[in-house]
């Protein structure tokens, strides 16, 4: 099948992992992890080596990322926020633009809300879209309303299946059968579909077939060792607590194991993601789709001795960003600080072919499309945000140039040097010689975003859902916002075709074989 005509816009396919940490990816220098599709990806692609989260935690990264504005600034403040229907999103806007909006996978939307401007979803979610895992800041960080501990590293290792791997496969189904559908649609409509996956999300356990692709002996161990708790900032000392990792010990064994599951998840959705890539080429979409590999969130992999995520070290907050479509755009790698809610603007200033978008509320993303096609590029920040369980205060990060400075309400401030100290374990707030950077970085921060205003305001809305969410539970669970994905089946296959028989619509749903040439032999 040929390919659609380059006059049409674009299609924009965004590929999403989840925990996937940029340093973690041999496409930003990992010796040992296999991801030879992502690779090829990166290698013709744009790369952006500073891309940051804007939340780190699901929910209210992927709220910010689809309204391109901070997460506070939409009440996006931790994993039971309710993303509400009001704001506008990318899936509303490309619609606007003509393009048809289709969710694949997860996108842990709370609320009644499950669409958020998609026209389609093809599965439902896999975590819960009500108020139960609204943190309580008032009882500490030892409060875990989801039971977070570090079982998931004790208890890391191969596995026959995985409630993750049924989610996973099932998202790939229905992703690469939604292309086939894309390409032999009679409409020449173009198509924002999201394929969002929930590997290498912990538990860290993966399939024999990844596990096998590594050997025990090859798996390293965390750059940084652990630091000693009294040694700990207060924000990581929080989040020690909220780990529960002084109920369990984590010998050397146990880290390169829950690290060697963690390499076979990733090469699992590299997998998932060369398969995206030959249907792309093999339906004739490739020429005419942009498409981005982008992550939530990372995983500080035993790092310090920290896991999950919820802190701006760079294992948690930087995330692999990469943008392709060598039709139009060369191989480069970006070196300038970028985020997700920038990716909003872009994908608007592709579908308009750079014509402005007048955008309901003011966003706070900035297109990345002047650095994709290869562009200086000038000055630019980045802003995270965090408030969910574990730190029981109001956080924010902000990146400008080679520094780094952390805030946290209550709290001494943090300030890295991220050109001569990469592993952040010399904080220079508070020395004379970075009082000016400091100073400036501080006045960042705060110039629209007041700690005890925003602290204040996460308290009453914590309050608030822990009193819905108790009433829920009393009640059974209710109201159950779970999407339930609905398929026409009148429609499918012949049916529905209308005046066309049944011979010409099998036509259309066939894609021919292309062998491959034979290989060259030696003279």
């Amino acid at each position: 099948m040929s390919a659609r005509s380059p006059a049409r816009p674009p299609n924009i396919l965004l590929v999403m992992a989840d925990q996937l940490a940029a340093p973690a990816l041999p496409a930003y220098g990992h010796k040992v992890v296999k991801a030879p599709n992502l690779s090829r990806l990166a290698e013709s692609g744009v790369v952006f080596d500073n891309a940051y989260c804007n939340f780190p935690i699901c929910a209210p990264s992927r709220f910010s990322m689809l309204s391109g504005r901070l997460p506070h600034s939409i009440g996006a403040y931790d994993n039971a926020a309710e993303f509400p229907s009001s704001i506008p999103t990318m899936a509303h806007y490309l619609r606007d633009a003509g393009y048809r909006t289709i969710l694949c996978g997860k996108m842990h939307f709370i609320g009644a809300d499950q669409l958020h401007g998609f026209q389609e979803r093809l599965t439902t979610d896999i975590y819960p879209a009500d108020f139960s895992w609204t943190p309580d800041w008032l009882k500490g960080p030892s409060y875990r309303p989801t039971g977070v501990s570090m079982r998931p590293v004790v208890e890391a290792g191969p596995c026959v299946r995985s409630m993750q791997i049924d989610y996973d496969d099932e998202v790939e189904y229905h992703g690469l059968q939604r292309l086939y559908d894309a390409a032999r649609s009679p409409a020449d409509q173009p198509f924002f579909l999201t394929i969002s996956f929930t590997h290498p999300h912990p538990p860290f356990v993966t399939g024999r077939e990844h596990w096998d692709r590594y050997r025990d002996e090859e798996i390293d161990l965390p750059r940084i060792a652990p630091i000693p708790y009294e040694k700990l900032d207060e924000h990581s000392r929080w989040l020690y607590v909220a780990h529960a990792q002084d109920e369990f010990e984590l010998t050397e064994a146990r880290v390169r194991r829950a690290r060697h599951a963690y390499y076979g998840m990733i090469s699992y959705i590299d997998d998932k993601v060369g398969k995206i890539m030959r249907t792309l080429e093999e339906t004739g979409l490739a020429g005419n789709t942009l498409v981005v590999f982008a992550v939530d969130h990372g995983e500080m992999m035993g790092e310090r001795g920290m896991w999950y995520k919820q802190t701006f070290y760079e294992w948690s907050a930087r995330v692999p960003l990469i943008v392709s479509m060598p039709s139009r755009y060369s191989h480069r790698r970006v070196s300038a600080p970028v985020s997700l809610v920038d990716l909003l603007p872009t994908f608007m200033d592709v579908a308009r072919d750079g014509k402005a978008t007048q955008y309901v509320d003011p966003i706070d993303g900035q297109s990345l499309l002047p650095l994709i096609e290869g562009e200086r590029a000038g000055s630019r920040e980045v802003v995270a945000e965090y408030s969910s369980e574990g730190v029981c205060a109001a956080s924010r990060m902000v990146r400008q140039g080679r520094y780094k400075y952390v805030f946290t309400r209550g709290l001494a401030p943090m300030l890295f040097d991220l050109e001569a100290d990469p592993d952040e374990l010399q904080n220079l707030a508070g020395l004379a010689q970075h009082a000016e950077a400091e100073k400036a970085l501080h006045a960042r921060l705060v110039r629209d975003w007041d700690p005890e205003e925003v602290h204040a305001r996460i308290l009453a809305s914590q309050k608030r859902r822990l009193f819905l969410a108790g009433v829920a539970a009393a009640a059974e669970g209710s109201p159950n916002w779970a999407f339930q994905p609905f398929v026409d089946e009148s429609k499918r296959y012949i049916r529905g075709a209308g005046s066309a028989g049944p011979t010409s619509v099998k036509s259309k749903a066939r894609f021919p074989y292309v062998a491959p040439a034979a290989p060259e032999r030696k003279p």
